[in-house]
């Protein structure tokens, strides 16, 4: 539920941090030329005196400026601090561990090998599912007219 606004949130953020406008232009800066977002101390101001609402792009730049959740600052009432997707490290399988080690021991060409190699392997995995679905198929063959049969082994050999 939204219990303030931008405006309200800015000027909470100036008072408790001792910011000027300007301060807050300063720190979203490397972000806006990272995100090509223009922001001028115009913007700063009508967000300030409530005149006018930030774009969800300009938003995002005042949420990573302040280290804040973007949502809190457009006034509802959830918590203050950044939403972060990387809050729980991502645990690996010894496999992905030595995996990884060795891709990046590896040149770049080899690198691209290992890609490649994976990706063959994946698509080898697929057809191998594909020949396992239709083999009951094959072996039960009993019941299917000629036609059927030759229509069926065009499509194993299209495989």
């Amino acid at each position: 539920m939204k219990k303030e606004n931008t405006s309200m949130r800015l000027k909470m953020m100036m008072e408790e941090r001792n910011l000027r406008q300007i301060d807050i232009l300063n720190m979203a800066m490397p972000y806006c030329e990272k995100y090509k977002v223009k922001m001028n101390k115009s913007d700063i101001s009508q967000y300030v005196s409530g005149k006018v609402e930030p774009n969800q792009d300009k938003l995002a730049v005042l949420g990573m400026a302040l280290n804040v959740n973007e949502a809190w600052l457009m006034g509802y009432d959830v918590p203050r601090d950044r939403i972060s997707s990387f809050k729980q490290p991502v645990k690996l399988s010894a496999g992905a561990k030595d995996l990884l080690s060795t891709y990046a021991r590896c040149s770049p060409d080899g690198k691209q090998k290992i890609v490649t190699y994976s990706r063959k392997v994946l698509d080898l995995e697929k057809e191998e599912k594909a020949v396992d679905h239709l083999m009951p198929i094959a072996a039960h063959n009993d019941d299917m007219s000629p036609e059927q049969i030759a229509l069926m082994m065009q499509d194993l050999e299209d495989l």
